[in-house]
């Protein structure tokens, strides 16, 4: 798939749409966190498998590289762990506003990872996020559980994407990459439901969740996960987390409409929220500058 910078900014914010209703699923579905992720995993794995045998016919994987995928996989299974479970201790709109520190750890990350210097306006709004999530920290009483898996899963986010993205820029091929991570998220959660003893028949979604699931599993799963690679052949890490903040925006509007009084929060939370969107903005003007010049 050849795409142009405008394309992918376009498709960037189209699965961003898709992702926002990632939480409200996740809300919905009567699960346990791991278990809506092995579900998730286990659903994209199989879809991308197919995919890959009519794109590539033969798949060949060296050892190295499929440790890393099962490495990544790890990362993104956490990521979404904790995200779901942070979900539903707090609301949506919560969740995913926290999950917006993922811009901090990436400007952190990449340049450590991909050893190029750090910029000075991808820190300073980093921070402004930061205080956002304070503010909000601070005024939603009884969410601080939810406020710190937010932010771990933020870091799992981060990381699995700078990782991804150093993959993709050295020839790895974005669907070859998702399904394997995918298999390695669905080991590794498979490995903990085991060792935690919840290996039973509660694990299948039943007939109320099944839908949602193949939802979750093919559509915000298998064809976003694998757009999202793709498109960082053309966008930097910090664009995409940077963009993904928007997340919030389209899940907070999605959740007032379908769970309505029980996802209003404090005026607080709105201005730390406000604060949040401002940094996304300020970041489109300098990227922009940048480009232009």
């Amino acid at each position: 798939m050849r795409l142009s910078k405008n394309k992918s900014l376009f498709l960037l914010h189209f699965i961003i749409i898709i992702w926002g209703f990632t939480g409200i699923l996740g809300k919905i579905i009567n699960l346990t966190s791991e278990v809506i992720v092995w579900n998730r995993m286990i659903i994209a794995y199989f879809a991308l498998l197919l995919i890959n045998q009519f794109t590539y016919r033969k798949i060949k994987i060296n050892p190295k590289d499929f440790l890393k995928y099962i490495f990544i996989g790890g990362v993104t299974a956490i990521h979404w762990i904790c995200f779901f479970e942070s979900i539903k201790i707090s609301t949506v709109s919560l969740a995913l506003i926290c999950l917006s520190s993922i811009s901090l750890f990436t400007a952190i990350l990449e340049p450590l990872i991909q050893k190029r210097k750090i910029l000075f306006y991808e820190i300073i709004l980093s921070l402004l996020i930061i205080i956002g999530i304070i503010i909000i920290f601070n005024y939603e009483k009884g969410y601080e559980k939810a406020v710190f898996l937010a932010i771990i899963s933020a870091f799992c986010g981060a990381l699995f994407t700078v990782l991804n993205h150093k993959l993709i820029q050295t020839g790895h091929k974005a669907l070859i990459i998702t399904c394997w991570e995918m298999f390695g998220g669905v080991v590794m959660v498979s490995l903990y439901l085991l060792i935690t003893n919840q290996i039973n028949s509660n694990m299948i979604a039943q007939k109320d969740d099944i839908i949602y699931i193949l939802i979750l599993g093919l559509i915000c799963t298998a064809f976003a996960f694998s757009i999202s690679i793709e498109i960082m052949k053309k966008l930097s890490p910090f664009t995409v987390n940077i963009s993904v903040n928007l997340e919030p925006i389209y899940a907070i509007i999605l959740a007032l409409i379908i769970f309505g009084e029980e996802e209003k929060m404090s005026r607080e939370f709105y201005v730390g929220s406000l604060i949040i969107l401002i940094s996304i903005g300020l970041n489109t003007i300098l990227k922009q500058k940048k480009i232009n010049n």
